[in-house]
């Protein structure tokens, strides 16, 4: 009886696929192989000491452990508002325009169930971060997907091409698109954008009249003289658009799930209402340490952050290109977005990925599971060190000569 009951929510939303890749590597642990994983987006330094004293010092005190505000409280939404006037020169109200949510992740769920009504229609660049197209699934909207064309050697966004795209989806989405979704530094691929981009995407938002949806989670990580624009910048931006940004990546604080969503008061009163029905917020003393964070205590991720992952990615692209993998060089970020070999390129990155996972014990992400349009490249985390990564390309370099040796007796 109970199985004729469907959760048709659920229903919608496709198979995970990194769950193959993610059991393939319990499996191999559990017979004690040793496995380099550049798999998965997490930080692996330890967040900085000011921050944990913090968090510590709090959590002693009284009266600290009682539900806190849903929307954050006051000095950690004042603080990330300072963080905009400082990087950006954009001037928020803390009030109305910022919100603090349990991560970045779960403020943009619960803004996508906030403002989206079913039949609702939002444009997703492909590939993609997964939630950001399976958020309004889970809110009974409608997503179309737009290939993201860029530059494979630096990454850089082909601008012309993705306006045109837009306003092709537009023109073409019923109904009408209302939401367009942007993501730059952009996760999976790593692709950026020009401050230019967003002038032109605001005035574009502003006559075909959508939202626009920004995640700038990895913001501070770039290299080369890149610096991240945002499109709160854009006089304007704050009528259709707003961001998100985490401190996940920045500060190393993955598992404390701070995140923040700033810019158009009407979504952000929308968003601080549906959380007052949903959530008591973060754990006080979290929010604490968080304001600490983004106030000036002494860490500057531009001096902390920034060279490990400029190291790693520089290391990665000359040992895997030694290997016989070359990949092109991003320049912001913590991934590297890498086509498959020529010599794999028959077998799709599902099986791309787990063939390299079993026979030569390097965990990468397939990019098909970020959309159709990744499916001939993979995602490689810059969270392994030096050594390991040279390691990595010792493997890597074994298994294609045995794959391109099978192939020619094949």
């Amino acid at each position: 009886m109970f199985d004729e009951i469907q959760f048709e929510k659920i229903n919608r939303l496709p198979k995970y696929i990194f769950a193959q890749i993610n059991e393939l590597k319990l499996d191999a642990r559990r017979r004690g192989e040793d496995i380099i994983d550049f798999s998965m987006g997490n930080p692996d330094a330890s967040t900085p000491q000011p921050i944990v004293d913090k968090l510590c010092e709090v959590a002693n005190r009284e009266k600290t452990h009682g539900y806190s505000a849903s929307k954050g409280i006051y000095k950690l939404r004042l603080a990330m508002a300072n963080w905009y006037k400082r990087k950006y020169n954009v001037d928020l109200d803390a009030d109305k325009e910022v919100v603090a949510t349990m991560g970045s992740k779960e403020g943009y769920v619960h803004m996508i169930q906030a403002i989206t009504n079913p039949g609702d229609v939002a444009i997703v660049p492909d590939p993609t971060y997964p939630i950001h197209s399976q958020a309004f699934i889970l809110a009974g909207a409608n997503v179309v997907k737009m290939k993201l064309v860029f530059d494979e050697e630096n990454f850089r966004v082909d601008e012309d091409r993705f306006i045109a795209d837009v306003k092709d989806a537009l023109e073409n989405s019923v109904p009408r698109a209302k939401f367009l979704v942007l993501n730059f530094p952009h996760n999976p691929t790593t692709a950026t954008v020009t401050p230019q981009f967003y002038e032109r995407m605001v005035a574009l938002a502003k006559e075909q009249r959508f939202y626009i949806l920004s995640d700038i989670a990895y913001a501070d990580i770039a290299f080369d003289g890149y610096q991240t624009p945002s499109i709160l910048s854009v006089d304007g931006a704050k009528d259709v658009a707003v961001e998100s940004y985490t401190l996940s990546k920045s500060y190393n604080m993955a598992g404390w799930r701070v995140g923040f969503v700033v810019g158009n008061a009407k979504i952000i009163g929308a968003l601080q209402s549906i959380k007052s029905w949903l959530d008591y917020g973060m754990f006080t003393p979290i929010q604490v340490a968080a304001t600490v964070a983004l106030n000036d205590h002494g860490y500057v991720p531009e001096k902390e952050v920034i060279p490990r992952y400029q190291h790693r990615r520089d290391v990665l692209i000359e040992a895997f290109g030694n290997a016989g993998w070359k990949v092109g060089k991003p320049e912001a970020s913590m991934f590297i977005w890498a086509k498959i070999p020529q010599v794999a390129s028959h077998l799709g990155s599902l099986e791309f990925s787990k063939q390299l996972l079993i026979k030569a014990g390097v965990a990468v992400s397939p990019g098909i599971g970020f959309g159709k349009y990744g499916d001939q490249h993979v995602r490689i985390a810059l969270i392994e060190n030096e050594k390991r990564i040279r390691q990595a390309a010792k493997n890597i370099k074994k298994f294609l000569k045995e794959l391109e040796a099978s192939k020619s007796n094949g």
